[in-house]
């Protein structure tokens, strides 16, 4: 809704998220996890703190879903892309899922885009703000559910097709990094143990997350830095939120 922060989204689905947890960590612990409500870079976070203290906790069985982020960058880029189909463009999106936290990163788009210098700084701000563009369009009446729906969809498609043995699926995904196969060197890189990047899906879950930031440019890692900034505060917040949390211990 307008005005709305993510604090105020944090108060409502935080405990909601807790509580659905719960009962997955009782019923069915071994359950491919995606979390898709916001904020996610505090909801992850408060999802694997309700599973270690269960002691089911399994880093490659937890994901938060940031396809929507990915979406818009292939979307948006079209306008510099000559490519009308978004779904022949790949464009790495790492960092978290709201706001400055959220870095496309343009620079690796496959096939290579020019984008003119003067568009980039417009194009990434559109990425990472462009659910208050739908809210503002849309007058108060409702948020970005279409696109969510549909990111929603496209994830959980990918993570279905590589349960059942298919190779080669790579999405980005807000992940617990220690857990995962390469996510310690990214997570000593960033500083940070939770953190959207590329991940190799396979039968049971995260199989690898993919280093994307060593080639990536100056501007991009001006954009890094104050990623780790956001998302040091909300990925504490929803850790500090399941440690209060009474009857989760």
């Amino acid at each position: 809704k307008p005005g709305m922060t993510r604090d105020d989204l944090f108060n409502i689905n935080a405990g909601i998220v807790r509580d659905l947890i719960i009962g997955v960590a009782e019923n069915c612990p071994k359950a491919l996890i995606l979390v898709i409500s916001n904020p996610v870079n505090s909801t992850v976070p408060i999802a694997a703190e309700v599973m270690k203290q269960a002691g089911v906790f399994d880093p490659k069985r937890l994901f938060g879903v940031t396809t929507l982020d990915v979406v818009r960058a292939e979307t948006f880029i079209q306008d510099f892309a000559g490519e009308k189909d978004p779904s022949k463009i790949v464009i790495p999106v790492v960092g978290g899922h709201s706001g400055e936290t959220i870095v496309p990163l343009f620079s690796q788009s496959k096939p290579a885009i020019n984008i003119p210098a003067e568009n980039l700084g417009p194009l990434i701000k559109r990425v990472q703000f462009g659910g208050d563009e739908v809210v503002q369009a849309k007058g108060g009446a409702g948020s970005a559910t279409l696109s969510m729906a549909y990111a929603g969809y496209r994830f959980t498609e990918s993570v279905i097709k590589a349960a059942k043995g298919q190779k080669g699926i790579i999405e980005p995904s807000y992940v617990y990094l220690p857990g995962i196969d390469g996510g310690d060197a990214i997570s000593k890189e960033t500083g940070v143990d939770y953190f959207s990047v590329p991940i190799e899906l396979g039968p049971l879950g995260a199989e690898k997350a993919q280093n994307v930031l060593s080639t990536i440019t100056l501007e991009e890692k001006q954009l890094l830095e104050a990623c780790k900034t956001g998302l040091k505060g909300s990925i504490e917040k929803g850790i500090q939120f399941i440690a209060k949390s009474p009857g989760t211990k």
